[in-house]
C-alpha cells in the first residue's frame, strides 16, 4: 500500500516537470503556408549568418582503374557528402531505430538515418587534398537562405496536410 503511494507520488512529480513544445509559434499561422514559421527551428538560424558543412572522401575507393579519375571522383564525393551534412543541419536527420528485447537481453539493435532536402545558394569554400588519400570539401549557406528553404519546406508540410 505504501508502495503504491509513493509510485503515485513519483508519478505526479515526473509529470509535473513535463511540458509541451509548441511546433508553430504564436506569432504564425500553421494553416497559412506563407506565414509558417517554427519556433523549433528559428534559434538555429539567429545563432549564426551562415552555416558551414565539411564532406570527405578517400581516393583508393573511387570505382576506376585510372588514378586521375579517382582523384576527380573523390573531390565530387566529397562535395556531395557536403551537401548531405548542409541538408541535415537546414532540415534534420530522420532517425528510425528499432531494438529487439527478449529474455531482458537485447537481441537485435538498428538503426537507420535518412536526409531529404532542397539545397540552393550554397558557396563552395574550399576543396583540399588531406594527406595522400582523402578530399575535404567545405560549403557555406547563408542564414537568409537557411530561412527560405525552411519556410518552403513547412508551407509544403501545411499544404500536404489540407
Amino acid at each position: 500500500m505504501i508502495q503504491n503511494k509513493i509510485s503515485i507520488a513519483l508519478l505526479g512529480f515526473m509529470l509535473a516537470g513535463c511540458q509541451s513544445v509548441p511546433l508553430f509559434s504564436s506569432q504564425s499561422d500553421p494553416s497559412g503556408p506563407d506565414n509558417v514559421k517554427s519556433s523549433m527551428i528559428t534559434p538555429l538560424v539567429e545563432k549564426r549568418e551562415t552555416i558551414m558543412a565539411t564532406g570527405y572522401a578517400v581516393i583508393g575507393i573511387q570505382n576506376h582503374k585510372n588514378p586521375s579519375q579517382q582523384r576527380l571522383l573523390a573531390i565530387r564525393a566529397s562535395k556531395l557528402d557536403a551537401y548531405r551534412a548542409l541538408t541535415e543541419q537546414v532540415y534534420g536527420q530522420h532517425l528510425d531505430a528499432t531494438t529487439t528485447v527478449a529474455d531482458m537481453t537485447i537481441m537485435n539493435d538498428t538503426f537507420r538515418a535518412k536526409v531529404e532536402g532542397v539545397i540552393y545558394g550554397a558557396v563552395l569554400v574550399s576543396i583540399t587534398p588531406v594527406g595522400d588519400e582523402t578530399y575535404e570539401t567545405t560549403l557555406s549557406l547563408d542564414s537568409s537562405v537557411v530561412r527560405d528553404l525552411r519556410l518552403l519546406y513547412l508551407s509544403q508540410l501545411a499544404a500536404r496536410r489540407k
